[in-house]
């Protein structure tokens, strides 16, 4: 595969990156992708990083994580909790505008906790259907993450309704 040389490549290949990094549980890598006070020419001995240009991240069912610090912690606990983790990213949608990139996409996730009782395999392989908003801002480095929601998807139940009415 060729080098990607629109922003709209790269930032896609940014993103893929991105949770590919996640699933081989390479923390120092995942976290070269997030944005630092120094990618926005912040002077960390003058500014609160925290002020300026704050990262956040918003895993299903979490809290609003806010500045690299936490975010980058929930990444190092959901790694430390997880010993199988999958994405099939589908539905995935680049818009660029200026130095600001917005990622949209459907995360098919496959994950799989501790083995029970001590055993040597993995426990049960759960899957998960959850959608994304990444926001990648562009630095001289490249592009690197600002911001990262994901909401879960309610799985339809599969039951039909009864369209009949009580006489």
């Amino acid at each position: 595969m060729s080098a990607p040389h629109t922003d709209v490549e790269q930032v896609e290949a940014a993103n893929t990156a991105f949770y590919e990094a996640l699933e081989r549980g390479d923390f120092e890598e995942l976290s070269s992708f997030w944005l630092t006070p120094a990618d926005l020419g912040v002077d960390e001995t003058y500014h609160d990083p925290a002020d300026v240009g704050v990262v956040s991240c918003v895993h299903p069912g979490w809290p609003v994580l806010t500045g690299r610090g936490e975010v980058l912690r929930s990444y190092a606990l959901i790694m430390a909790n997880t010993d199988y983790i999958q994405f099939f990213l589908t539905d995935v949608h680049v818009s660029v505008t200026g130095d600001t990139a917005l990622v949209t996409c459907t995360e098919n996730i496959l994950s799989g906790g501790p083995a029970p009782e001590g055993g040597e395999e993995l426990g049960p392989l759960v899957g998960q259907l959850v959608v994304a908003t990444n926001v990648f801002r562009r630095t001289p480095e490249g592009w690197k993450l600002w911001s990262h929601h994901a909401s879960p998807v309610l799985a339809e139940n599969g039951e039909e309704e009864d369209e009949e009415t009580p006489s």
